[in-house]
């Protein structure tokens, strides 16, 4: 669930999240609309099969995402990165050491056996982007395979912005 706090409204979205460490993470989203995100290394692909388009950066620098992206693509480290805290409903927070307008803060919630069932990324203007995992499944095995976007002959390319 997303809500922008300028506008007053929430977008939740709903999907299927593959992660292999370190960097391969595939999110398939089926609702509000079709769309797929996938992360393999350097290369960052957007495909909205609705809309017959696709954004494919080859130079992507996942830095650029936000850090509870970036960790669960298996780099940084939280310890070193942030101050943690517990907060009042139990969840890890964490707060950046050095400021960042993309994050004020991190709230991870953490299942019985440490796994993260849900995250909540609060950016420096307050939106906040929650995100809960249920139906988790661990060292699944996933094929490299898995986190490629194969792009339908015929879908629109769309430029890199800024480059």
């Amino acid at each position: 669930t997303y809500e922008y706090k300028a506008f007053g409204r929430k977008q939740e979205s709903k999907g299927l999240l593959r992660v292999k460490k370190p960097g391969r993470m595939r999110w398939d989203y089926e609702s509000p609309a079709w769309k797929t995100v996938a992360v393999v290394g350097s290369r960052l692909t957007q495909w909205e099969p609705e809309a017959n388009q696709a954004y494919v950066d080859e130079r992507f620098d996942a830095s650029a995402m936000s850090a509870a992206v970036t960790f669960l693509l298996g780099k940084g480290s939280l310890a070193k990165e942030f101050d943690l805290s517990a907060g009042a409903d139990g969840w890890l927070v964490c707060r950046p050491k050095k400021a960042d307008p993309r994050v004020e803060s991190i709230a991870l919630e953490v299942g019985a056996s440490g796994e993260v069932t849900a995250t909540r990324v609060t950016d420096g203007q307050g939106n906040v982007n929650e995100v809960r995992l249920s139906g988790m499944k661990r060292n699944a095995g996933l094929a490299d395979a898995a986190f490629e976007v194969a792009l339908p002959e015929g879908t629109r390319r769309l430029a890199v912005p800024g480059r």
